[in-house]
């Protein structure tokens, strides 16, 4: 489903007794495989290598019998950005906007950067990287383009279970300072609700998105390839391996399957409470495990059958000054929002998924922590109300005005699909501070809290969301909830705003979206490329076949000369008597594809397939596919036969 749609806006009619009309597409979004920066971790020194498994996005279409529809669009980004969304927008049929648009990322911190306008997310990148903007945004539009082509009468299956073993909290300290009502709510510190909405066409599910809390960190900061991790790896092995996608075939898949997040602001997949460390000591394999862990819970639900309609709204927040009523500060004052401030412990990184900067920790930092309280705070008392007791390090808001550096205006989003209800918010929330968004919807919705859900990383960013009395901890969160400690009551009061107009049918004020952000595009400073002395690109430098691994090397070509969406760097292929037949490709988990500067403008492309327990017995070979400026090329290895394929050394 990576073909654009032809029909515009047109919702096909329903049919007698039909409740929804659904449809789904799917399209790659992979960026820049090779000297890129990877967005998530901030590590100037992570930059793509290769591809691990390609980035996908995956949509769902819906409309009512009234006529109103909405988008849904899981992503598997790092963030979602400001820039992607209005370019997204811009380019949907008539009747979808950004009032029933969601846009939402499922976080990996593996995938190519510099796709934002604003500056602060393009520091590892070496500035905007035009070429994965719109490899993103092209392939999101025709993914939400071919699930809106895909408009027909479906059943929409509604379940909840819960999933124990994929969570770990990796911010325990400020999580334990929340009241004891809410941390009774979650008796093992993790949220473990997993919830599922499936659509079906005459008996056969054909689509499915799940909403569970994990961070998307399985994949540590010392990976170098593109990684959708483990959201990404449960909708790869529900498509690919259960129901037996080809994701490069002409006719589009049978089943889409989307893992998206929720409040996963403290949620880690790291179950050690370290980077790499449970459920095993090996990132691809945690990856691969909490994926499937995923998968498993969500496959074992059986839904209950959904009526009712669709309805949406959407406002604009200016975060950086909210009037906070009594009614939501808790503490029965009137309090004010700040500009946006990076604090210290934001600067240290979330330990359990990966350290960032030197001389920074999560908790106290004393050196900031003295010039905040003693020169700081006295000179600005406005500031000490709201940010108070973070120890300023970036006062973004101010260098906003010189150079936008972080978005300050944030979409907050109210969308029903029947009895679900998603609050769209453009941040990292914590598991506490989306129970008390839940409840602030589900009380005027007159809803049970199970109905509805925090969509997390939705249609922008704004950092992290924490409860007050988790902001006071000034762990990593906390130092990262950039508007103050009445940020997450200001998010509150707005959604309660939403809330009441959507139960009463009434409109809510839009507000003002973030002003756009003009963009210079960085120049192209790559060395031609240049073969091997004596040898021609394409051709095969080694082989190897060990155990379960098979490796062969390539003279190559940059991979951004062409980034090959929709397509593959690699194929494997088995020999059918009459003809080579692909079996895999870029985008599977038993291959890896990495490249590697060899002299100043030559490179090597090394090729490995992981062979599969269940690969037949045949005859195999790999190919290497790059491109140069005079156009493609391709280079195969030696044949090799598998027999049966034994445990061994992968």
């Amino acid at each position: 489903m990576t073909r654009a749609g032809a029909r515009g806006g047109a919702v096909p009619p329903a049919g007698p007794g039909t409740a929804f009309l659904a449809g789904r597409g799917i399209a790659d979004i992979t960026g820049e495989a090779a000297e890129c920066g990877m967005l998530g971790y901030g590590k100037a020194d992570q930059r793509t290598e290769g591809i691990h498994t390609r980035q996908r996005a995956r949509a769902f279409a819906f409309a009512d019998p009234a006529g109103r529809r909405a988008l849904l669009v899981v992503c598997e980004l790092p963030l979602m950005a400001d820039s992607v969304v209005r370019e997204v927008l811009r380019r949907l049929p008539e009747g979808y906007d950004a009032a029933n648009v969601m846009l939402t990322a499922t976080h990996t911190h593996c995938g190519p950067g510099g796709y934002f306008h604003h500056g602060l997310y393009n520091g590892t990148t070496g500035g905007f990287r035009e070429a994965t903007f719109r490899a993103i945004t092209d392939g999101i539009t025709e993914a939400a383009r071919a699930a809106i082509d895909d408009l027909a009468p479906t059943v929409l299956r509604l379940a909840r279970g819960e999933l124990h073993d994929a969570s770990a909290n990796r911010s325990r300290r400020a999580f334990d300072r929340n009241p004891a009502a809410d941390r009774a709510h979650f008796p093992d510190a993790v949220d473990p609700l997993t919830t599922l909405l499936t659509l079906e066409r005459d008996g056969t599910l054909v689509g499915a998105v799940n909403w569970f809390a994990t961070h998307n960190t399985s994949m540590t900061n010392r990976n170098r390839l593109i990684s959708a991790d483990n959201k990404g790896y449960a909708a790869y092995h529900w498509e690919r391996l259960v129901a037996g996608a080809d994701y490069l075939a002409d006719s589009p898949p049978g089943l889409v399957t989307a893992f998206a997040q929720t409040n996963a602001g403290d949620m880690s997949p790291n179950l050690g409470l370290a980077p790499g460390h449970g459920p095993t000591d090996d990132q691809f394999e945690n990856t691969r495990i909490i994926g499937t862990r995923q998968y498993e819970a969500a496959a074992a639900l059986r839904g209950q059958r959904i009526d009712g309609g669709i309805d949406t709204r959407t406002t604009y927040v200016n975060l950086s000054s909210v009037e906070v009523r009594p009614e939501h500060t808790g503490d029965g004052r009137t309090h004010r929002t700040s500009p946006p401030v990076g604090g210290a412990a934001a600067f240290a990184g979330a330990w359990v998924d990966g350290r960032g900067f030197k001389g920074f920790r999560p908790g106290a930092n004393p050196l900031w922590d003295t010039v905040a309280r003693r020169l700081v705070y006295p000179l600005a008392p406005a500031l000490r109300d709201a940010q108070y007791p973070k120890a300023p390090v970036l006062p973004a808001g101010p260098v906003n005005r010189i150079r936008p550096m972080v978005q300050e205006r944030a979409p907050l989003q109210l969308l029903r699909i029947g009895p679900l209800y998603l609050i769209g918010v453009p941040g990292e929330v914590t598991i506490v501070a989306g129970l008390r968004l839940r409840r602030t919807a589900a009380e005027i919705l007159g809803t049970d809290l199970a109905h509805v859900l925090v969509a997390g990383y939705s249609n922008g960013y704004i950092h992290y969301v924490t409860t007050p009395e988790e902001y006071d901890a000034q762990e990593y969160e906390g130092g990262s909830t950039l508007f103050g400690r009445w940020e997450l009551p200001a998010l509150c009061q707005t959604v309660a705003e939403l809330a009441t107009a959507l139960r009463d049918g009434t409109p809510v004020r839009r507000g003002l979206p973030e002003p756009p952000v003009p963009v210079r595009p960085r120049r192209r400073q790559r060395r031609p490329d240049a073969p091997h002395p004596g040898r021609a690109f394409g051709d095969l430098l080694s082989f190897a076949l060990i155990g379960r691994r098979a490796t062969a090397s390539f003279v190559a070509a940059h991979p951004g000369n062409d980034l090959r969406r929709g397509g593959s760097y690699l194929s494997v292929e088995r020999w059918t008597g009459e003809g080579w037949s692909r079996i895999a490709d870029d985008g599977d988990w038993s291959t890896r594809l990495r490249w590697s500067r060899s002299g100043g403008a030559t490179s090597v492309a090394t090729v490995t397939w992981h062979v599969p327990a269940d690969t037949p017995p045949g005859r195999y070979r790999l190919a290497y596919h790059g491109d140069t400026a005079k156009g493609p090329f391709t280079g195969v290895s030696e044949p090799f036969e598998i027999n049966r394929v034994r445990p061994g050394p992968d």
